[in-house]
């Protein structure tokens, strides 16, 4: 009986000690959460503080800089949307920035490689600056105004000065490392190449110690930098000791390049629509390199690297751009009622060029290719005259403009101050 009172009792401290223990933890419990509460409401009222606010910006401002710039260079694809959106610009803020661009700019017609300046202020995530380059003489300014929700613009422009150039050299190899090894732009040395193109074969005419003299314009910025390239003004290109000396002639209607004598030196056709290119296969008969059997090659092949433009010989109106079976892609040109010019085997067409286009002399109308029926890359080079192929190579092209009258008289008073002004740039005058 004892006993059981004894186990009793025991049961019932337990059952008081498990009571007690709980109603202490639940105590605990309460308290901890109270605390913890409090805990967080105080750290939230902290973060929110403003002052906490300012505080914390200013320490994050020093340790990184707040306004970040950025030079994009707009790549294939890609649109002004997008551009800003990978810098997490706001869409309604690029709305604003394209309201104020496209008053001046397409842009829809991004150009690649073209570059967009901007400097993000990272405190907010927005453009405190945006710099768009139209060209290298024109840039649209946009910065922002924080007070009017918008950004103020400013059109800048570059101020060019112009300097005359003077260079020459030997042709050792070839014309246009001469050329470059005086540091001459490489769209001048073009331009002579395109001038002297109407008379000269560069590939075959040209002989080691050939001397050019070349007198051009050039456009500087304020840090001397070339911006742009002007007219060439004189040129002469020395073949086995003769001289062959052109002035640039400014009069409005006439404008060109003239020999001593007041003759224009372009002429209805260039003599090769191709620059640098070698002669592998002459107008004639001839064993077909891939029919196997002799025929009659009723143009002139021109082998030249995959790529090399093709320049339209004439001014005229293309008949055709298209395939042309053996011949590949090819363009056919009308140049008047005479004259018709063909091009063949050509691995694309340039920008634009299809049926109906009008194209002018020297314009780039495709590039070489092999495409056809043809064993390397080479362009394939066709002139007409009357319905019949002929020799490119020995056809005598009509000559252009002879100078008379009160034009001579301005030429050769023009004529006169050039070679004055080319003297004094050889001696260190002007």
């Amino acid at each position: 009986m004892l006993g059981k009172f004894k186990f009793k009792i025991k049961i019932k401290n337990e059952v008081l000690a498990l009571g007690i223990l709980l109603i202490i933890t639940i105590i605990f419990t309460t308290y901890y959460n109270f605390t913890k509460k409090r805990t967080y409401e105080n750290y939230k009222n902290i973060i929110n503080n403003i002052y906490f606010k300012k505080t914390v910006n200013h320490f994050l401002n020093k340790l990184e800089p707040r306004f970040r710039k950025i030079t994009h260079e707009i790549k294939v694809g890609e649109t002004f949307n997008n551009i800003l959106e990978q810098y997490f610009i706001d869409k309604d803020e690029i709305s604003v920035i394209k309201s104020k661009l496209s008053k001046k700019i397409n842009l829809n017609k991004l150009k690649t490689k073209q570059k967009i300046h901007i400097t993000i202020d990272q405190a907010n995530q927005t453009v405190k600056k945006l710099v768009f380059q139209i060209s290298n003489k024109e840039r649209i300014i946009l910065t922002q105004d924080v007070e009017k929700n918008t950004f103020n613009q400013e059109i800048v422009l570059t101020k060019l000065e112009k300097k005359i150039v003077y260079s020459e050299n030997i042709i050792l190899q070839s014309l246009y490392k001469s050329a470059i090894n005086k540091k001459i732009p490489a769209n001048i040395i073009v331009e002579f190449a395109r001038i002297y193109g109407f008379q000269i074969d560069f590939q075959r005419d040209i002989k080691k110690k050939d001397r050019y003299q070349i007198m051009y314009e050039v456009f500087v910025d304020e840090k001397a930098k070339v911006i742009e390239t002007g007219n060439i003004l004189f040129a002469n290109l020395i073949l086995t000791g003769e001289d062959n000396s052109l002035y640039y002639f400014d009069k409005e209607g006439s404008n060109g390049h003239y020999d001593k004598n007041g003759k224009s030196v372009q002429k209805a056709l260039m003599k090769t629509p191709i620059n640098g290119a070698r002669l592998s296969s002459p107008f004639g008969m001839r064993k077909h390199p891939i029919d196997g059997f002799n025929k009659m090659h009723k143009g002139t092949d021109f082998a030249a690297p995959l790529g090399t433009p093709i320049m339209a010989s004439g001014s005229g109106i293309i008949k055709k751009a298209g395939w042309c079976g053996g011949g590949g892609n090819c363009v056919v040109i009308k140049h008047n009622s005479t004259y018709q010019t063909i091009y063949a085997h050509m691995s694309k067409f340039a920008k634009g060029i299809r049926s109906g286009v009008r194209v002018k002399q020297a314009q780039i109308i495709g590039y070489v290719g092999s495409t056809g029926k043809s064993t390397g890359p080479h362009l394939h080079y066709e002139v007409i005259v009357n319905g019949k192929k002929v020799n490119s190579q020995t056809l005598k092209l009509p000559s252009g403009k002879i100078l008379k009258g009160e034009e001579r008289k301005l030429f050769e008073t023009k004529k006169i101050r050039l070679n004055v002004l080319k003297s004094e740039k050889i001696i260190g005058i002007n």
